[in-house]
């Protein structure tokens, strides 16, 4: 459990700010999770609607969280 939150704001902040994206980095990953996934048979899916039941239950659920008191948060 997280106590103190402004701790791990200022944590997660001083991360970014350390290591910044590296957009040709982060192409050739998505580029090998491509193939990849092609390797395994995983995509293209065969019906893109499989299992979007639980993506919607998934997203409600998320979406019914309600949102931080964004004073509290800096």
């Amino acid at each position: 459990m997280i106590k103190n939150s402004i701790y791990l704001q200022n944590f997660e902040n001083n991360l970014v700010r350390k290591n910044p994206s590296d957009y040709l980095r982060n192409q050739k990953i998505l580029r090998s999770m491509y193939k990849e996934a092609l390797a395994l048979c995983i995509f293209p899916l065969k019906n893109p609607l499989d299992g979007i039941e639980n993506d919607i239950k998934f997203a409600k659920a998320i979406n019914s969280v309600p949102e931080i008191n964004k004073k509290n948060r800096h």
